[in-house]
């Protein structure tokens, strides 16, 4: 049996379903707010290729190496993005949280902040898992920062990495957080969730 059982995660301002085709037609919509897929250093589906990529991520959850998530705005019910747990490490209770998207209009909202709450409490209380990790291109400063804002810490740099579609040599920032860090990470992200929002 699988680690990396299929669950749904609900909080206040997103949850997260397990990624499937019925997610479709709202994640084209979604990945077209932004034509997020022009943005060099990342790897986001076009929208005709939305049906290919939710396929490749069921091949791997299939497979025991990923379990993928469609992200739900609660205020609209629609698939708004997709996030994962990845690179699965039963043996050493490790897992990366990552390929990880938004539609533009909900970037820097509290839908992020809901949706790694909800994934580090799984990995941490329900997986057990003694760190999560996350990876980012070098020149992806808002997901670095991002990642940053979360609590977690830079691990070091895989240079040279990974060729992208175009071509482009990645270098690859890891960060993680650890078993002893997550009291303090939980804390911080549930009180960023308390606040207002919008804020005044």
């Amino acid at each position: 049996m699988s680690w990396l059982q299929p669950i749904d995660l609900r909080g206040k301002y997103a949850s997260l379903e397990l990624l499937s085709h019925a997610h479709r037609d709202h994640l084209v919509e979604a990945v077209k707010d932004g034509e997020l897929w022009n943005l060099w250093y990342t790897s986001i589906p076009t929208p005709d290729m939305m049906r290919a990529e939710i396929d490749r991520r069921l091949n791997e959850h299939a497979k025991g190496l990923m379990l993928p998530f469609a992200v739900i705005d609660n205020s609209t019910g629609n698939a708004v993005g997709m996030t994962t747990f990845l690179n699965a490490d039963e043996i050493n209770r490790r897992v990366e949280i990552g390929a990880t998207w938004y539609a533009k209009t909900r970037q820097r909202s509290p839908i992020n902040t809901q949706c790694k709450l909800l994934l580090l409490t799984h990995a941490f209380e329900v997986l057990r898992c003694i760190a999560v990790e996350f990876r980012t291109h070098f020149f992806n400063h808002q997901s670095r920062r991002g990642i940053e804002r979360l609590g977690a810490k830079l691990d070091g740099i895989l240079r040279s990495h990974h060729i992208g579609r175009n071509g482009a040599i990645r270098d690859t920032c890891v960060y993680s957080i650890i078993t002893s860090e997550w009291p303090t990470v939980q804390t911080h992200l549930s009180w960023q969730l308390s606040r207002p929002w919008p804020p005044s």
